[in-house]
């Protein structure tokens, strides 16, 4: 195809070039093997699965690697290398929580990718898994091809209502039925199911990661150095605002690239996987 190819995916229109590898081209995907990563104070435990080029993801507040199983998976059958590390204080992955802004979280990622990859790798963060990712360029632009952003925050802050009740989701007990009524309230777009992110919370590390959003100015990671950059927003999302990656994408023309998904909330990846999957693999393959 052409560059510049127009390409609508199930509602979402892409612009970008896209060329696809012929199938004998795809690797075979072999076992997935764990391996262990000395960063700094922290020991982390890491995933790695596939052949080709290195792929590396970040989750969202609280939550494990575990929510890229399915999007990780469709890149290692295109192709790709996945780098799965678990955040500090989840699974076999352990290190200090107190005090940590987002420059230490971005130096265990700094260190999972000198320590398995050794060059640049693509990085994919969903939400502050993306800010992490943007603190990660800004400091480590060696490391760092582009980014792939599912949700972008940071200029424009969410509703004082919403804030709310991000709060007491995060530092009140509840019930479980009330928990599921917020997690179907706060990330989940009307008629999609909430369920899936029933389970998978950790709520210590992300009053942690919470704390550290104070200590991290904006100015050292909102840009995202001077990586490429794709952001994939849900169109119904309170959490992370739309209007930020419209804001981003206009400062920085030359390497943001946005598509906004219909139907979708904060939870992009368990909402409309099918579309995420295809967006990041057209946009690996311009």
């Amino acid at each position: 195809m052409n560059p510049g190819t127009r390409i609508k995916l199930a509602g979402l229109l892409l612009v970008v070039p896209i060329c696809y590898a012929p199938e004998a081209a795809v690797a075979q995907p072999g076992p997935a093997r764990r391996e262990i990563v000395r960063a700094g104070p922290a020991t982390l435990q890491v995933t790695v699965s596939g052949k080709g080029e290195p792929i590396v993801f970040i989750p969202s507040r609280g939550r494990s690697i575990d929510d890229f199983d399915n999007l990780s998976k469709r890149l290692v059958e295109s192709g790709y290398q996945v780098i799965l590390p678990q955040p500090r204080g989840i699974g076999g992955s352990t290190g200090p929580l107190e005090g940590i802004t987002y420059h230490d979280l971005a130096s265990d990622v700094a260190a999972t990718i000198q320590s398995l990859v050794g060059r640049a790798a693509t990085v994919i963060g969903h939400d502050f898994g993306g800010r992490i990712a943007r603190t990660l360029v800004s400091d480590h632009p060696r490391l760092v091809k582009q980014l792939v952003l599912l949700g972008v925050a940071g200029m424009v802050p969410r509703s004082p209502e919403v804030e709310r009740l991000t709060k007491r989701f995060w530092e009140t007990a509840l019930s479980r039925e009330d928990r599921l009524a917020a997690i179907r309230q706060t990330f989940f777009a009307t008629g999609n199911d909430a369920r899936v992110w029933e389970e998978g919370w950790y709520f210590d590390v992300a009053r942690a990661q919470r704390a550290s959003d104070a200590r991290t100015p904006l100015k050292e990671w909102l840009a995202g150095g001077a990586a490429p950059i794709l952001i994939l927003e849900g169109a119904e999302d309170i959490i992370a605002v739309p209007e930020n990656g419209k804001r981003l994408a206009a400062e920085f023309p030359d390497r943001v690239t946005l598509i906004e998904i219909s139907k979708v909330a904060h939870a992009l990846l368990p909402e409309q996987p099918e579309q995420v999957a295809k967006a990041v693999l057209a946009y690996l393959r311009r």
